[in-house]
């Protein structure tokens, strides 16, 4: 039961606390904008993750790091030198790896707080989701390989045009055909 004013015994009516705008916020009846800086957040938790799994992949399980990448400069890696197609295919296997571990913290962070889940069972939703998330994998990957295989560019580089193009695709299909919105 709401507080009464004193003064006039009617209920008062004080703007939510903090925590209850909070809770607003992660709940899942919030406006466009909130959902997308959500899905912003989310997908930047999950990229956070892929990126973290690419390179620790990149480094210690299959080499696709050179010694003049921008990340094994910033901090100080050592790596062994490999072929431009060794380092494509590697590439591509440790983002395959990342991937999957991304994709499903992904998946829980958007049913969890960004969109509404029930268009689909939630075992035919985490299929769907794994499956645009494929296509947009696929697209990525190929972009990435190009521009390592045909224009020489540092995976570092090669990597973030990846993650780019998997952005754009995802919202999209996520928003419009795996959830409710």
């Amino acid at each position: 039961m709401k507080p009464r004013d004193p003064a006039i015994g009617a209920p008062r009516n004080r703007p939510p606390s903090w925590p209850g705008r909070l809770s607003a916020m992660l709940g899942l009846d919030v406006h466009p904008a909130v959902q997308f800086v959500k899905y912003g957040l989310a997908g930047g938790v999950a990229t956070a993750v892929h990126v973290v799994t690419f390179f620790l992949c990149g480094w210690a399980l299959f080499p696709c790091l050179t010694a003049d990448d921008i990340v094994v400069r910033l901090l100080g890696l050592a790596v062994n030198p490999v072929s431009e197609a060794a380092r494509a295919w590697n590439a591509g296997i440790c983002n395959a790896i990342a991937f999957v571990v991304s994709n499903t913290v992904c998946y829980a962070l958007n049913r969890l707080f960004v969109f509404k889940p029930g268009r689909h069972h939630w075992a035919v939703e985490f299929l769907f989701f794994f499956g645009v998330s494929g296509v947009s994998l696929a697209a990525g990957t190929a972009v990435q390989t190009f521009l390592i295989t045909q224009q020489g560019m540092q995976t570092t580089l090669a990597f973030g045009a990846n993650i780019i193009s998997s952005l754009l695709i995802n919202y999209a299909m996520r928003k419009y055909v795996i959830f409710k919105g």
